[in-house]
């Protein structure tokens, strides 16, 4: 009867210890497949990221068996993009067009800082207009960011003139899209040396911000305007006469 028991005592000792053995078995096989996901993931993350999925998802997925952990050849490799369709590191695109972002960066930006000083000519005599609260230079020094980020963004290659279908507003004198694109295809490094330098002065209205210096924004905002009009001059109407040759 001991030696019965005994075996008894054995087996249920052993099927004690594969039950703990059992449940440990797929815990471990399932760490090292999310291990291997992760990994793969890591590998396949740019190629992934641009068909839209997710890191959860895939890693679901990867787990699930319902997609090899890396995809084939053809699938990695994202697709060459066209010439001249973004930076030299290729991972960046163009959405808007230069009248876009011009309209919704640029303009009104430079107009912020523009109007931000100025001499007035009241009842009380003559005097500059300032910004008089924080929050006034404040809205100031966002504008100045907005032109020095904004100057990078008008040189990114690959950004069209306007969107497609635009006509000029003003025929005759300014002109078309299709025909300042092909003018900036041809002088592309005479554009970047106006937008370079719209990017340097804008870079000297923020340090004149900081220093609450409005002599010296209204200085630089003078200089702005020069080469906004010289960019303007001679890319969007060079058939336009400067005022002063004009009757």
């Amino acid at each position: 009867m001991r030696r019965q028991v005994s075996v008894s005592c054995s087996a249920v000792l052993c099927m004690a210890v594969l039950g703990v053995i059992a449940p440990s078995t797929p815990a471990f096989s399932q760490q090292k497949t999310a291990k291997a996901c992760m990994e793969a993931w890591q590998a396949d993350r740019t190629a992934e990221q641009a068909r839209g999925v997710t890191m959860k998802a895939y890693l679901a997925r990867c787990r699930d068996g319902g997609a090899a952990s890396r995809p084939s050849a053809a699938a990695a490799t994202p697709a060459a993009p066209a010439a001249g369709s973004g930076n030299a590191a290729g991972n960046h695109q163009a959405y808007t067009s230069i009248k876009e972002l011009m309209e919704s960066i640029i303009d009104p930006s430079a107009d912020a800082l523009w109007g931000s000083v100025g001499t007035v000519v009241d009842k009380e005599g003559i005097h500059e207009a300032l910004p008089k609260t924080q929050e006034e230079w404040l809205d100031v020094r966002r504008a100045a960011v907005r032109l020095i980020e904004g100057s990078n963004l008008l040189m990114m290659p690959g950004r069209e003139a306007a969107p497609a279908g635009t006509k000029s507003e003003v025929a005759g004198v300014e002109l078309e899209p299709a025909e300042i694109a092909a003018l900036m295809k041809t002088k592309r490094k005479s554009f970047d040396a106006f937008a370079k330098a719209l990017q340097v002065l804008s870079l000297e209205s923020l340090r004149a911000v900081d220093a609450k210096d409005g002599v010296q924004l209204l200085d630089i905002g003078a200089r702005m305007e020069d080469v906004c009009e010289s960019c303007h001059q001679t890319f969007w109407y060079p058939q336009a006469k400067p005022a002063s040759t004009r009757n």
